[in-house]
């Protein structure tokens, strides 16, 4: 399998790569922030990027999207971290549709995968409870009521949760956390009676919130999959999302490198660049070469969704690993080479590092996908 991108794809990459950086850059990221933006990010931006179609391109063409498969997608979230830009991508396109996607029904596909395309309804998925990811520990509660359920529990961490027009609801109607048995999944709109949102405040200044549900009563059309039996499409789901994490890792970790180096090669003590100092060199040699390994294991984990490869698992968790330890390392190094100034607010290298800890940490962080590794390994 070629581990190149094709000429389509790098016309795709760079038509991100310029909207991004002239449209959702590190400057829209800091007005937004400064401005206290309650969303976290443009609407007419996304309606822009809604225009060219991007929020379609992982969507099959039956349900209104590209059908271009999420090897594009990770193109464009690579960009995406390289320009840190505020947009519902993660969440609604690479989360919330693929969730909607993996999970639900044929007429639940039919009435939001198109308006997800078009960028018209927003999606995100309500999974997380804890402080930390573990999905199989759900316990917030769906109980039967005729045909429908009623949802009791809370949720956190819900990525633009204020945006969002739907989501996607993970609880449990049978078993007991810890069990993978007894999961369902449920479509759930966000102006439903009994549904309180509360926002919350990250490090890096995107918007999330967290959910209260109390007696929300659903009718049988929201039970998405077959009830008690959602965790099979549930990991699935968090496969593809952890992959689509790791490619938005990937640029921001080659952005952090790439504006190191400049860094390097301009500021001068002792009447020289601090670059041509060899341990710097040594440094910045040993973090590109973790670079371009680190871009095979995305490429390839993206190609194994496209290709329904029966190794997904362990390529989500590779990459997702990896991209974690990658991206810390470009990160930390990024603000010691930098010196003081990296540590101010005034230089924007610091904002890097602040996405790529809650990237690292959204839906599993490095020790978590690295024991999924090992397990799925016979380790």
């Amino acid at each position: 399998m070629a581990l190149v991108l094709t000429e389509e794809q790098l016309m795709l990459r760079d038509s991100a790569a310029g909207l991004l950086a002239e449209k959702a850059g590190v400057a829209q990221l800091r007005a937004l922030r400064d401005t206290g933006d309650e969303l976290g990010f443009s609407r007419q931006v996304w309606r822009e990027i809604a225009e060219l179609g991007w929020p379609g391109i992982a969507i099959p063409e039956e349900y209104g999207g590209l059908g271009y498969g999420y090897a594009g997608l990770g193109l464009v979230l690579e960009q995406v971290g390289r320009n840190l830009s505020p947009t519902p991508l993660q969440a609604s396109v690479l989360v919330g549709a693929t969730a909607v996607n993996e999970l639900g029904s044929e007429s639940q596909k039919q009435m939001l995968l198109p308006a997800l395309a078009a960028g018209e309804q927003l999606v995100s998925l309500a999974l997380q409870e804890g402080a930390h990811h573990a999905p199989e520990h759900t316990a917030m509660t769906a109980r039967a009521d005729g045909e429908g359920f009623v949802l009791n529990g809370t949720k956190c961490l819900v990525l633009d949760a204020l945006a969002a027009d739907w989501f996607v609801v993970i609880a449990r109607s049978a078993g007991e956390p810890g069990d993978t048995a007894g999961l369902s999944a449920f479509l759930v709109p966000a102006a439903s009676t009994g549904l309180t949102l509360e926002a919350r405040s990250l490090v890096d200044s995107r918007g999330v919130a967290a959910l209260r549900f109390s007696d929300v009563r659903l009718g049988a059309d929201a039970v998405m999959a077959t009830p008690g039996q959602a965790w099979d499409g549930l990991s699935h789901c968090l496969d593809i999302v952890n992959i689509g994490l790791a490619s938005e890792l990937l640029g921001l970790a080659t952005e952090a490198f790439e504006r190191t180096v400049a860094f390097l090669q301009e500021r001068k003590q002792f009447g020289r660049v601090i670059g041509s100092f060899q341990g710097l060199q040594h440094r910045a040699a040993e973090l590109f070469a973790e670079l371009e390994l680190a871009r095979s294991i995305v490429l390839r984990a993206l190609q194994a969704i496209d290709d329904r490869d029966p190794d997904l698992p362990r390529l989500a968790s590779a990459a997702k690993a990896k991209l974690c330890e990658v991206a810390q390392r470009a990160t930390n190094e990024a603000i010691q080479m930098h010196g003081g100034v990296g540590m101010t607010d005034e230089f924007d290298i610091g904002f890097f590092l602040k996405r790529a800890r809650v990237a690292q940490h959204s839906f599993g962080d490095y020790n978590y996908h690295l024991d999924r590794f090992a397990r799925l390994g016979g380790f």
